[in-house]
């Protein structure tokens, strides 16, 4: 009511209205709105303007103190990064693509698990070599921020760039699609024992489920199926309460895939695969070529 009563002084020697507006709390209500008109008509205004705070979208003022955001749209916790210890183990890989000398480094925790990678190729261009060391990096950043290897693994596999080719050093691995392939095929087998992602399964990797091949375990087991190409296989002395595929849904665990190998590898088929040129069906990967299942056309493998 100050505003008004300062306009009703002032009205008396003024012949036009009076250029001043009533602000108003957010939480002013319509009576109270009625009230300084019935107020100005009385002390004899010529007109009055209104602003109740808020009731624009923007404005070049704020007064009021800002109500905390509700429960449903606060932000997600922050992330913490898990250390690497300062001395750490892991293991150096030497290799060679279509030619091209590539040094796969890793650095592990305590338990074993991968908490960094480092990969060299000194002989490539600079900015292809500082391209590949600030990708290296940025995995790292990712494993110690949680990120699981396994979706790393799926992400990064069969992606296609120069150089690609014969793999020469690897005892798992024969052909790659490019040095990224290359690195997660490699981590993969080391870390996760996918075996489907290897071309020679060693009898090493039949009897482990989800170790690290020097015995180390992994944060996750990782269990795809029977031996070779399909996946890790089970110790065939085991005793077993369930045939495959006749599990409960309580004892499977996560990930867990009771079948034959044919069926693990149908239940997801590789992003890459190319159509038959014969039937135009969906084919699957055999070995470093591919294969229809439906008309067996292979496509450049005998």
């Amino acid at each position: 009511m100050g505003h008004i009563r300062m306009m009703g002084a002032a009205q008396p020697f003024i012949s036009g209205a009076i250029s001043k507006t009533v602000n108003m709390p957010q939480e002013a209500t319509v009576q109270d709105v009625q009230q300084i008109y019935f107020e100005s008509w009385k002390l004899g205004l010529k007109a009055v303007a209104l602003y109740r705070d808020g009731s624009k979208l923007s404005q070049p003022l704020v007064t009021g103190k800002k109500t905390a955001e509700p429960a449903e749209t606060t932000s997600p916790p922050k992330l913490r990064r898990r250390r690497l210890p300062k001395r750490r183990h892991g293991f150096t890989q030497e290799a060679r693509i279509a030619g091209h000398k590539v040094f796969l480094r890793t650095g592990e925790y305590e338990d074993g698990t991968l908490g960094e990678i480092f990969i060299d190729m000194h002989k490539e261009g600079a900015a292809f070599r500082s391209m590949m060391n600030c990708f290296a990096i940025s995995v790292s950043m990712g494993l110690q921020y949680g990120v699981p290897l396994e979706h790393l693994v799926d992400q990064f596999v069969f992606t296609r760039f120069e150089p690609a080719g014969r793999v020469e050093g690897h005892e798992n691995l024969r052909a790659c699609t490019s040095v990224i392939d290359y690195v997660f095929r490699a981590l993969g087998v080391e870390y996760l024992n996918r075996t489907d992602l290897a071309h020679i399964v060693t009898e090493d990797m039949q009897g482990q489920t989800g170790k690290h091949a020097t015995g180390h375990p992994v944060g996750r087991e990782h269990r795809s199926g029977n031996g070779g190409n399909g996946g890790a296989s089970a110790d065939p002395a085991a005793p077993s309460a369930h045939l495959p595929g006749k599990a409960t849904e309580s004892t499977l665990a996560p990930g867990e895939f009771h079948g034959d190998a044919q069926d693990a590898q149908l239940s997801k088929f590789p992003g890459d695969a190319p159509a038959c040129d014969n039937c135009g069906h969906i084919t699957l990967r055999n070995g470093t070529c591919y294969k229809c299942l439906n008309c067996g056309n292979s496509m450049g493998c005998s």
